[in-house]
């Protein structure tokens, strides 16, 4: 389950120290403003980090530290731009130009870089995912997060002091050098090192990116060299509207991805939008406002956002496939089956189609057609590929719809045998499990579904209805109140069962303002009206 919260309500060091005494595994992402970070832990301990939009500095490090020569960054990065799907440090150890300890000791000190510099924000927010791990990493590690976090603290106080001269990494400083010189102060060595670059063209950040320095030594470095008169701010990145265009779409659509990926879709839907606003008809920012949209039940915006990804970019088997999704969310299943067909044409053979297929025609009440859709899904998966959760969901529902109750509750089983999490699949399961007279199966299930997802309203409405059936009357009573809570507009049985377990209590007002509930979504709710006209006439 994922844990959200505020950096203005907890620290970063105090979640990452929770997070290792708790010995947690998955992926802290933390963002602030218009930057995204991630952290993961391995049982408490730290073994990656990285930062979006901050330019991979391994090569630098590499160089810095003295393993590699700038000729071999040469030869690795020509290799990588040929194959892009290699990491930079595999290619040097394959290469013979590092050694595996080299590449481990400085991938350690990029990470714990990255980790003091995700310290510095403070007014984000945090979201963890457990059991999440990094992908296509040169190599993790194991980082003790106490260490981390006693430097990390440091840093924190002696960068409150540095933002009083470098208030952000965007902003650009030139450096009089020839007054320097003739002043004879004596420059540490990451002044002096980092003295030709302060030339009124590069920010903070550009700086960093360009020395291989990190951003909080250069800070250090600039804060001493403004506090002595010698650094001037000239300008900042903002100021600069070429920059604004041409660079900035790259970076918006990069944080909107990882928003996306930790669903912080009201965050990755800014990002979007302002790519958008710099380069209009992008379609990765089209599609994945699409996407957001059909996350967030939006399905008119949906099918705006795919159609124009179509527009824009012409046929495009994702955007017809989602699009496909959009228009059976609205009911226009026709149009679904056209944006398939679409679908279809571009990549033939697809297991997806068949399935979104199946889908779109059990919605339709075609409930045989859609089991040989569902059946042309599993013949087109690949041999060792297994089917989708929503593969068992749907063809159990089709197979209960004919009445196959042992072919539903097999596929149920098979389902949660791969995915035993699925909510809807053990919804489905005691659905299965009721229709068939197994009320303590079906409980079982219910409470199952309740747990992994504790805002679902259906699971609570199905635990409250077997107990209102079994007279429970109370545990009744507190899962329909449970599952209202949670959707208002589930449906007026819930309401109406409230109302009727309040009327047996002797609460009359109380099942009088759940029966009115319910004729105010369903109007034509008779069984309700007539409880109401009796009730007034006996009250006189």
């Amino acid at each position: 389950m994922a844990i959200k919260g505020s950096l203005k309500e907890a620290s970063l060091a105090d979640v990452c120290q929770l997070l290792a005494m708790g010995q947690k595994t998955g992926c802290l992402s933390v963002t602030d403003r218009s930057r995204f970070g991630q952290i993961f832990f391995e049982r408490g301990r730290i073994t990656y980090a990285r930062i979006v939009n901050r330019r991979d500095r391994l090569g630098d490090l590499l160089l810095r530290e003295g393993h590699i020569t700038e000729a071999q960054l040469r030869e690795a990065l020509e290799a990588q731009r040929r194959e892009p799907d290699r990491r930079l440090g595999e290619i040097l150890v394959a290469a013979g130009h590092l050694a595996p300890d080299a590449l481990t000791a400085v991938v350690r000190l990029q990470i714990e870089e990255a980790v003091y510099h995700l310290f510095t924000w403070t007014r984000g927010s945090f979201y963890f995912e457990v059991d999440e791990r990094p992908d296509q990493v040169d190599v993790t590690v194991s980082i003790n997060p106490e260490g981390l976090l006693l430097e990390a603290a440091r840093r924190v106080d002696e960068w409150s002091l540095i933002e009083k001269k470098v208030p952000s990494l965007d902003i650009i400083f030139a450096v009089d050098v020839e007054r320097v010189r003739e002043s004879g102060v004596e420059l540490t060595a990451e002044q002096e090192q980092l003295l030709p670059y302060f030339d009124g063209t590069r920010t903070v950040m550009d700086v960093a990116d360009a020395s291989g320095i990190g951003e909080f030594e250069v800070g250090k470095a600039l804060y001493g060299l403004a506090q002595a008169g010698f650094a001037h701010q000239v300008g900042r990145r903002g100021d600069d509207p070429v920059r604004g265009r041409e660079a900035d779409v790259a970076e918006r659509l990069n944080l909107g991805i990882a928003f996306y990926r930790t669903a912080m879709f009201d965050d990755a839907a800014v990002e979007f939008r302002r790519a958008l606003e710099a380069e209009p008809g992008e379609r990765t920012a089209h599609f994945h406002l699409g996407l957001i949209a059909l996350r967030q039940g939006a399905a008119r915006e949906a099918v705006r956002e795919f159609k124009a990804v179509i527009e824009h970019a012409g046929p495009n088997h994702a955007a017809f496939l989602n699009l496909a999704h959009a228009l059976r969310r609205l009911g226009q299943h026709a149009e679904a089956l056209l944006a398939l067909d679409e679908a279809e044409a571009i990549r033939p053979g697809t297991p997806t189609v068949a399935l979104a297929r199946g889908m779109v025609l059990l919605d339709q009440g075609d409930v045989e057609a859609a089991r040989t859709a569902f059946a042309e899904y599993r013949r087109r998966l690949p041999s060792r590929e297994e089917p989708s959760a929503l593969y068992f969901y749907y063809a159990g529902i089709a197979a209960g719809a004919l009445g196959h109750l042992d072919e539903a509750q097999t596929l149920c089983a098979k389902g949660l045998e791969r995915y035993p999490g699925a909510a809807p699949l053990l919804l489905l399961a005691g659905a299965v499990a009721e229709r068939r007279g197994q009320d303590d199966v079906a409980l079982r299930h219910y409470r199952r579904a309740a747990e992994e997802s504790p805002g679902l309203a259906q699971a609570h409405k199905n635990l409250g209805d077997v107990a209102y059936r079994k007279g429970r009357h109370d545990e009744a009573a507190q899962h329909l109140r449970r599952a209202v809570e949670l959707d208002p507009n589930l449906g007026d049985d819930a309401l109406t069962k409230l109302g009727n377990l309040y009327f047996r209590r002797m609460e009359r007002d109380e099942a009088v303002a759940w029966w009115r509930r319910a004729l105010e979504l369903n109007p034509d709710n008779r069984l309700v009206r007539s409880h109401l006209e009796v009730l007034a006439h006996a009250l006189g």
